[in-house]
């Protein structure tokens, strides 16, 4: 859970600890509860060394529904302590991300505090709405982090590509599906 900007915030906050579905409550509050994708989260490998050198880049993550891409959205943003906007391209647009830049601009100012912009299925972003994220992953306002089942290749126009790391992760095995139902258990 990220701390709150504002009051309202932290109300939210607390409601949705004690009444969100079984699925948000059984999300990882750190790398250590984080079942999968060690490939990518090891204790050694890039995205991992970043975090721990706060020196954290803008990313895609590509793979199949139920690998944890959101999860790990989320986890990167607690660890670092920035403020996570997250966005799903299918019920957002220009203006949602205009406010958000805006307001990260804002929040970078003021508190010298980061903003991760979380874009949930960026595949179903136009060429257009994806450029209008660019300007501000090149000028450090915003992180993005980008998540798809879609091959970015494909999908992600070619600047943003560019200045993005791809990580590709793997559906999850029977025994760490096993894992994580015996946690919630």
């Amino acid at each position: 859970m990220t701390t709150p900007d504002s009051l309202f915030e932290f109300g939210r906050q607390q409601r949705a600890g004690s009444t969100a579905p079984l699925a948000e409550r059984m999300r990882p509050r750190n790398f250590d509860e984080f079942v999968g994708q060690e490939h990518i989260i090891g204790p050694d490998r890039v995205l991992r060394r970043s975090i721990a050198a706060d020196r954290l880049p803008s990313f895609i993550l590509w793979g199949p529904p139920g690998t944890g891409k959101t999860t790990l959205a989320r986890l990167v943003a607690t660890v670092t302590e920035a403020h996570f906007e997250p966005v799903s391209a299918v019920t957002s647009g220009v203006a949602d991300l205009r406010r958000i830049v805006a307001e990260a601009r804002d929040r970078q100012g003021m508190y010298q505090r980061r903003t991760i912009l979380f874009v949930d299925e960026i595949h179903r972003f136009n060429k257009a709405q994806q450029d209008v994220i660019l300007p501000h992953v090149e000028d450090g306002t915003v992180t993005f982090i980008g998540a798809t089942t879609e091959n970015p290749s494909f999908e992600v126009n070619a600047p943003l590509l560019s200045r993005s790391r791809v990580f590709a992760l793997q559906a999850l095995t029977g025994e760490e599906v096993a894992n994580i139902v015996g946690r919630a258990l």
